[in-house]
Parts: C-alpha cells; sequence; structure tokens
C-alpha cells in the first residue's frame, strides 16, 4: 500500500490515515472539491465495505479513522477511493473556468505525474498514507482528539463541532454530519 514501508497489516482493523496532496496545495479550501472526498466517502461506505468512524477534510490533507468489512480489504478500498477522487477532482479543476488556481494547480500535479512511474499524467496525492492501526483505546482517543481538533488548531473554528468537514459533529452534539459514521 506504501512506498515507504508503511502498510495495512490487518486489513479489518481501525486505522488512522492521512491523504496529502502534493506539496500540501490547498485544493479543499474550495468546497465543490472537499465534496468530492466526502461523496466518495459515502460511496465506499454503502458499496465497498469502508467503516468510516471519523473523518476531517483540511485545506490540503484528509484524516480518516476508517476500517473495512471482510471480504472487503481496507487497502483495496482506500487505493480505490484514491484514484477515484484524484481523477474526479483533477477534472473538476480542469473544467472550472472559475478556479484562479488551475493552471498552476494542474501544471504541479502533471509534475509530480511525469516523476512517478506508477502515474499515466497527474498525481493528485501523495504516495505515502501512513497508516497507524489503533490497536488500543488510548491510540484510537489519541487520534480520534487530535482530528477533530485539527480545524480548531488551524483557527478555522473554535469548537470542534462546527467544522462542517468533519464528523466532530456527530461526536459533540446529538446532530449528525455530511457522513454516516460507524461511531467508536
Amino acid at each position: 500500500m506504501s512506498e515507504r514501508g508503511y502498510l495495512i497489516k490487518d486489513q479489518f482493523a481501525i486505522h488512522f490515515i492521512t491523504f496529502s496532496v502534493i506539496q500540501w496545495i490547498d485544493v479543499f479550501s474550495r468546497t465543490n472539491y472537499a465534496d468530492i472526498v466526502v461523496e466518495s466517502l459515502k460511496y465506499c461506505r454503502a458499496n465497498k465495505g469502508l467503516r468510516v468512524h471519523a473523518w476531517c477534510i483540511m485545506s490540503n490533507h484528509v484524516h480518516l479513522i476508517v476500517s473495512a468489512v471482510e471480504p472487503n480489504r481496507l487497502s483495496d478500498i482506500l487505493r480505490d477511493f484514491k484514484k477515484f477522487t484524484s481523477s474526479n477532482i483533477l477534472k473538476a479543476i480542469s473544467e472550472n473556468n472559475r478556479e484562479s488556481r488551475k493552471n498552476w494547480m494542474l501544471w504541479i500535479f502533471r509534475k509530480a505525474g511525469e516523476r512517478n512511474s506508477k502515474n499515466k499524467d497527474f498525481q493528485f496525492w501523495q504516495q505515502d498514507n501512513h497508516p497507524i492501526q489503533c490497536e488500543n483505546d488510548k491510540i484510537l482517543e489519541t487520534k480520534l482528539q487530535y482530528l477533530h481538533e485539527n480545524p480548531v488548531r488551524a483557527n478555522i473554528v473554535r469548537r470542534e463541532q462546527d467544522y462542517v468537514y468533519s464528523s466532530g459533529i456527530d461526536y459533540y452534539t446529538a446532530d449528525k454530519g455530511l457522513i454516516e459514521l460507524d461511531m467508536l
């Protein structure tokens, strides 16, 4: 699953995963691109056996706490998720006539793709996901807190539950967020 030795050993265990955009480009500062990630997570949850326990989309990366339902392998789901979201986000950027950063972003994604033999043309996500298996409650609680505090630390919101693109609302209130969760 990874070039740097970070592998998902237990395909059905709960993992904390981070996907980062190439060169940390702030793609998800535009909601139309973040919505592609949300819809893909919903699809993977409904159709591919992905269990979404917590999530947060920041401007240039995505944090997930996820697992898979047998016989679906978490590595396979995440591979398909990254492939689908990257191609659809790149398409949305290239077709967005109002995107002031279009040429610059596509140039960077093209250059990254040229340097990576695993890609045909473009590379959107960094290769490495650095999955961390949540082997006990302490790790799980630490990662859950880190994930939800991310927008607070970035001074986007004051409280975890106020950030729309995360599961904070589900964990800190009785309300429901954008994605149905498999609560921990």
